[in-house]
């Protein structure tokens, strides 16, 4: 017998062996008429019984009781008990063993739980290790890698250091921006091409509603090829007819990405080139990869299916004496071989700020330092914010123009927020971007401006 790779993510929970895909469902479940089923078979019925659907198990894992009709005699860990005793009588006869990715939403003691549910049906896990470790396979050199997934219910970021191997440094679980929201925009945005086409409303049933969730992901795939999408949907006997433009869909999802890129910024100082490594499922989303490619800069490499998994299963070792407990692993070598990023005048784009806006006072930036805090320092350029405001520092941080970019530097121990995101030390400024400091805050916005006027 042999190992297999588990990637438990609830937008896809995959289980693959050596050669080929063995389990590959959602996270859902359905409790109808005493009858609890999960995964494909769930997820198909979602819309057609909304109200006997949970979605939330995977991220909510706990032994608290759900707070809804028909699931209140059970709690999250009793449907992920379900769906990994489904997974496991399934894939068992390719191997004997499981080793885990997890995503970043999985903490601790949702951890533990998992291990004891696995022990409680004898399915025998092996190790866990850090998703965005296990599909990060080669070194980046002169870069920084950030991986991009995206679960049920969140975008995932995960900052990588290559310390001689690849090392989870810091993750940033963004809510609200998954799957299932840019489904929801989408589907609503498809919706309307229908209805100012051909005056049928898809949402006006279950069974029409049920299938465009179930066409999306081809349709979406044809976005990525094509300027315009054919939609087509049958109901009682009739073929309604429409068409959307690729780029709506991009428009549709722009909330939830500009969400994204903002926290993919934060991630990066100022010096740093980016590698933005997008999972299989992030890459599918239309204008995604572009979007961030454009706003963060860098290098963007899309991942091959299953690269956590495939990932885990070239790489995993098991402990030579076979004992011990299972334990997270945040770290891995690499296995593949390494590619070099050749550093770039300019990173980002999104256009580069000429002044910063502090209370209808324009602030010209140059390649002087410009200090904010509550204290001017003799022979610096200076701003000088409330002196009685909690959380602002003498000297906060500075604003300044360096090689091409515009630079915020950090010097504070309050922290100086990017557009609601805590920077690490400096970051790269664009125009339209927004700074807070301090508690409530004073907040700052960068502007561009034609001429040379301000302080």
């Amino acid at each position: 017998m042999s190992l297999l790779a588990a990637h438990i993510n609830d937008a896809a929970i995959s289980v693959l062996d050596a050669s080929r895909v063995l389990y590959r469902e959602p996270g859902f479940a359905l409790l109808d008429d005493e009858q609890l089923s999960v995964g494909t078979a769930a997820y198909s019925q979602a819309r057609f019984k909304p109200r006997r659907i949970q979605r939330q198990f995977w991220s909510n894992l706990g032994t608290d009781l759900i707070a809804e009709r028909p699931f209140e005699h059970l709690s999250p860990a009793d449907l992920v008990s379900r769906q990994l005793e489904r997974i496991w009588e399934q894939v068992r006869g390719s191997g004997d063993r499981l080793v885990v990715a997890v995503p970043p939403y999985m903490g601790t003691s949702h951890l533990s739980l998992l291990l004891g549910i696995a022990e409680e049906l004898r399915v025998p896990i092996a190790g866990l290790v850090d998703a965005a470790v296990a599909a990060t396979r080669r070194e980046y050199k002169g870069a920084v890698p950030v991986h991009v997934d995206l679960s049920l219910h969140s975008a995932m970021l995960t900052r990588i250091s290559q310390t001689g191997q690849a090392r989870a440094d810091r993750a940033e679980i963004i809510d609200g921006s998954g799957v299932l929201a840019l489904y929801d925009a989408w589907i609503a945005a498809i919706a309307e091409a229908f209805v100012q086409e051909s005056r049928f409303d898809p949402l006006h049933t279950a069974e029409t509603e049920q299938a465009l969730y179930d066409k999306l992901p081809d349709w979406l795939a044809a976005a990525a090829t094509r300027d315009s999408v054919p939609l087509e949907v049958a109901y009682r006997g009739i073929d309604h007819r429409a068409e959307i433009e690729s780029l709506e869909l991009i428009a549709a999802a722009a909330p939830i990405y500009h969400g994204i890129v903002s926290n993919v910024r934060a991630l990066y100082r100022a010096d740093e080139m980016p590698a933005l490594q997008l999972s299989e499922r992030a890459a599918r989303m239309p204008g995604l990869a572009d979007i961030l490619q454009a706003r963060v800069g860098g290098e963007v490499f899309l991942l091959e299916a299953g690269a956590s998994a495939r990932g885990l299963l070239a790489r995993w070792r098991d402990n030579p004496s076979g004992a011990g407990a299972v334990s997270l692993v945040r770290h891995l070598p690499w296995d593949q071989a390494a590619v070099d990023i050749q550093p770039r005048e300019s990173q980002s784009g999104g256009g580069r700020p000429t002044h910063v806006l502090v209370e209808n006072m324009a602030y010209r930036i140059d390649d002087r330092p410009l200090a904010l805090g509550s204290q001017p320092v003799e022979g610096e350029r200076w701003v000088d914010l409330q002196r009685d405001m909690p959380g602002v520092s003498r000297r906060h941080c500075s604003l300044q123009q360096e090689n091409g970019q515009c630079v915020v530097r950090d010097y504070s121990r309050y922290g100086t927020f990017l557009n609601g995101h805590r920077i690490d030390g400096s970051a790269i400024l664009q125009i339209g971007d927004r700074i807070r400091i301090g508690t409530p805050g004073i907040e700052l916005q960068l502007i561009a401006t034609e001429g040379s006027g301000g302080s």
